[in-house]
């Protein structure tokens, strides 16, 4: 099990520096901070699955609540929204074994 949390962490990180290197590289060329919201990154991806998630989420029992939860996590930087939850899953999947380091005279 911690093997996948790690796995999935890293993969999340992964995918958050992407992001990350990409808003640097549009920030050079255009000599201006450009930060991409998660909706920007999302719709350039695959416009029908947020189109199709946003009226997901609309239809369901808590829907005002989920539209509105939805559209501020939409509004975060692309890279930040990915990086947390790899974070946490990385650190989750750590080992939790105590290291001991023992000198090369004690072995």
């Amino acid at each position: 099990m911690r093997l996948i949390l790690r796995v999935a962490g890293t993969w999340l990180l992964g995918l958050a520096f992407v992001l990350l290197i990409i808003d640097g590289t549009k920030s050079l060329g255009a000599n201006a901070l450009v930060i991409s919201s998660l909706r920007d990154a999302w719709s350039w991806l695959n416009a029908e699955s947020l189109a199709a998630t946003q009226e997901f989420l609309t239809s369901r029992f808590f829907g005002a609540l989920l539209e509105t939860a939805l559209s501020t996590l939409l509004t975060f930087p692309s890279w930040a929204v990915l990086a947390v939850p790899g974070l946490l899953l990385a650190w989750a999947g750590r080992s939790r074994r105590v290291r001991l380091f023992v000198r090369h005279d004690q072995i």
